[in-house]
């Protein structure tokens, strides 16, 4: 079965090239020949041979090897990630042996050996294709920085931000494990990027887990990872989350939502630092910089012991509070012009105006859901509006202001639910605090919230 890669030769000997070519066409998928180095270019710009077998003397009479020096420098100028291996005399062995710390990945001699030839060529393609997924990674990574890094979304100019951006740049050069809190929809995944991104981690991996959508059985497969046969599924040896997050950052999402048996778990694998595959007793150290998330009251929980208080210490060194959009309404111009001009590229729309009447509903509306109803509103707005303004009914809110209780509708459940949720907005989603107001044990809230789906 012949190898997936394409093999360039060049060389000014024609039985050379032949002789070459009927070899390897019957290991390798594809070879090209390439009687004069300069016709290099036209395969170069194409970027198309994974490996390329260049011969060190090109005129006749010449056998110093410059020639072929001078085109393994050109070659690694133009593409530096080829893999190139000189064909060589035997006179000429020293001077091949130099071009290796010039960038030549080996060298051949002539005449060849079909055997030492065939393992050269193998060794070089397994590191070409090695280098070329490194590229794409790299690649991918970097679009995706520059999708969600900066501050794109995670933008404002009021106080209560201007305080979040000061805190992240002074944390982001630490290795101090940062703890985020703040309602759905605030930007608490954009602040643990941008504490990554300013890091001196920043190169590595940024790795997210959402705690609260990981089932319970697949908890220590996901995080700590599995060898081959561990359970009837495991058909290979699988890198948990912490690993992949070494020497980057582990952002876990959700972590209030973590059930207390699985919460000793991950105490232990972050004091320890190591962390074990399931069905393997070796320990492997993991060197991650930690920042974790929720919107849970977690002094709350741990106060009735639904938290571990000594996991909550090891995550809260330093502590971000999100704030919500109606806490920061100055904000919502910057937000609505930056989300406007996104996806007016992203549709091929002009840029909308905002008619007055749309204004005023913005600024009186609580934005349950943060920037992320907004960003929502807007996208739905401008993908169904035709015209060059948006007008109060393109953005679809509702009609009641949500900090008022609907008294016309006398519908007791949907009335009971009302208040609850208004409670909650009015504390920040301070249980405790609501259930206070509302005259309720906070068990008998959560019953409540079970109840009328509010969790």
């Amino acid at each position: 079965m012949k190898t997936e890669g394409k093999i360039l030769i060049i060389d000014d000997d024609r039985d050379v090239l032949i002789s070459l070519k009927l070899f390897l066409k019957q290991h390798f998928s594809e070879v090209l020949c390439e009687p004069d180095p300069k016709g290099l270019n036209g395969h170069l710009s194409e970027g198309t041979a994974d490996v390329i077998l260049l011969d060190m003397n090109f005129r006749a009479g010449e056998d110093d090897g410059r020639e072929g020096i001078y085109w393994l420098k050109h070659i690694i100028e133009v593409r530096p990630d080829s893999v190139v291996i000189l064909m060589t005399a035997y006179g000429e062995v020293e001077l091949a042996v130099s071009t290796i710390k010039m960038g030549a990945f080996d060298f051949i001699l002539k005449p060849f050996q079909n055997e030492k030839l065939l393992a050269t060529l193998q060794a070089a393609l397994k590191l070409s294709k090695s280098q070329r997924e490194v590229t794409a990674l790299k690649q991918v990574k970097e679009s995706l920085s520059a999708e969600i890094s900066g501050r794109e979304a995670f933008l404002g100019d009021s106080l209560p931000m201007q305080k979040v951006f000061q805190t992240i740049k002074k944390v982001a050069k630490t290795d101090a494990n940062v703890l985020i809190l703040g309602e759905n929809g605030t930007g608490k995944e954009m602040a643990a990027r941008a504490i990554h991104g300013e890091s001196k981690r920043a190169n590595e991996a940024f790795i997210n887990v959402d705690l609260g959508s990981l089932n319970e059985n697949l908890f220590e497969s996901e995080l700590f990872g599995s060898v081959k046969g561990a359970y009837t599924d495991a058909k290979e040896d699988k890198a948990g989350r912490f690993e992949l997050a070494n020497k980057g950052t582990l952002f876990l999402d959700e972590i209030g939502n973590l059930a207390a048996p699985l919460q000793s778990k991950l105490l232990s694998a972050l004091q320890n630092r190591e962390v074990t595959r399931i069905g393997s007793n070796k320990k492997i150290k993991v060197d991650i910089r930690l920042v974790s998330a929720t919107n849970m009251p977690l002094y709350e929980m741990a106060g009735t012991e639904e938290f571990r208080q000594d996991l909550l210490y090891r995550l809260n060194t330093v502590e971000i509070r999100m704030p919500a959009l109606r806490e920061r309404p100055e904000d919502i111009p910057t937000l609505v012009a930056y989300f406007l001009e996104r996806f007016s590229k992203r549709y091929h729309k002009p840029v909308p105006e905002l008619s007055k009447e749309a204004w005023e509903k913005m600024k009186s509306y609580s934005w349950p859901g943060n920037v992320r109803e907004l960003q929502h509103t807007l996208e739905r707005a401008l993908i169904l509006h035709e015209g060059a303004r948006l007008e109060m009914h393109d953005l679809q809110l509702p009609n009641t202001n949500q900090n008022s209780l609907n008294i016309e509708n006398l519908n007791l459940q949907k009335m009971e639910a009302q208040m609850i949720e208004r409670a909650l907005e009015k504390h920040r989603g301070n249980i405790s605090k609501a259930a206070k107001e509302l005259g309720l044990t906070r068990a008998a809230l959560y019953r409540r919230l079970e109840k009328h789906d509010l969790q």
